[in-house]
């Protein structure tokens, strides 16, 4: 167990914010991980998995814990399903791959998602009609109290949009170890219900897809839209998409006819905040070394040097400015620290 002082968490965090932990730990064992949260129960913690889902606007006064555990294997498998488990430090992207090699089917359309499969729980990650909760099975989580290992159902983990328990009532008391999914072997189900899914597919002349035809065509569409973090400092979707009363957006499409919309449920409507975002003017503005991305409005940039501090006044005034001009609240889908 190695702890240094007064590290830079740039190369930890996707945004490329220049923020320094006053000491740090990588975590590489649940031996590890028990032992230090023994011997450091008193200290304030900061736990780093991917750094891929946080904006940093100051220098982070705890012990930073990096969960980098490792390993993936099969636990259970039938003749049509099979249960994988992944430990928390295995990159979400690269476990994908890991079961299209494998031809295991459920989470292709969570294709190039940033980040670690730690985090993927807790912020429940979604792409393209597909959920993590949609396959999760279950998750091992240490409390850090007293470095039990607990086991959490999809029932436990209260999963919703964007939100899971661990963002609320167990907020800074678990952290996640390992995650178990179900997959399918054999008569995948595909979600192509997306348009620019079946636009891509056409566009490869592909009528009947596979699971990796599906990866593959969502990684273009994701390439097309979004930076990659290690060339422009970003976090993906900035924003949630907010979910409106039947009311309210009745009242929105009368205004703007063009207003994208998927339904929820009979009283409420889902509207892409990337078209609120572009349509108030955002979509490729630059502030000196931050700003939206030309291609996707979702995405707020780190040009090089930007603080973090800039970055989340740019996602305030852009709150304040769809507000003002819809009505309607967006809510951060990036933790802000």
């Amino acid at each position: 167990m190695t702890i240094n002082n007064n590290v830079s968490l740039k190369a930890y965090n996707t945004f490329g914010i220049d923020a320094k932990a006053q000491s740090f730990c990588n975590i590489t064992s649940i031996n590890v991980l028990a032992d230090v949260l023994k011997k450091h129960r008193q200290e304030a913690l900061f736990i780093l998995g991917g750094g891929s889902n946080m904006l940093l606007t100051k220098d982070i006064d705890a012990l930073v814990l990096h969960i980098n555990l490792r390993g993936i294997e099969v636990v259970r498998e039938t003749q049509n399903t099979v249960i994988v488990k992944a430990m928390a430090g295995e990159n979400w992207h690269n476990f994908v791959l890991w079961c299209l090699k494998h031809n295991y089917g459920g989470i292709e359309n969570l294709s190039l998602i940033p980040g670690n499969i730690g985090t993927a729980p807790i912020q429940n990650i979604g792409a393209y009609g597909v959920e993590l909760k949609d396959v999760f099975v279950s998750c091992e989580a240490m409390n850090i109290e007293n470095q039990t290992i607990d086991s959490f159902t999809k029932e436990d983990c209260h999963f919703a949009y964007r939100e899971s328990i661990f963002k609320q009532d167990l907020k800074g008391k678990y952290i996640i170890t390992s995650v178990q999914i179900e997959l399918t072997k054999n008569n995948h189900q595909l979600n192509t219900g997306y348009g620019a899914i079946q636009t891509e597919l056409k566009n490869r002349r592909i009528e009947t897809p596979t699971i990796q035809d599906i990866s593959e065509a969502i990684i273009a569409i994701r390439q097309s839209k979004l930076p990659d973090p290690k060339k422009i400092g970003n976090c993906g979707s900035f924003f949630k998409n907010p979910i409106i009363t039947l009311d309210s957006f009745l009242e929105l499409e009368s205004n703007f006819p063009d207003v994208p919309s998927y339904k929820v449920s009979d009283t409420h409507i889902k509207v892409p905040a990337g078209w609120l975002i572009e349509k108030a003017g955002f979509k490729g503005k630059r502030f000196n070394d931050h700003g939206v991305h030309s291609n996707q409005a979702l995405v707020l940039v780190n040009y090089g040097n930007a603080s973090g501090k800039e970055i989340f006044e740019l996602a305030q005034l852009i709150q304040k400015t769809i507000k003002r001009l819809f009505d309607i609240k967006i809510e951060t889908e990036v933790n802000i620290i």
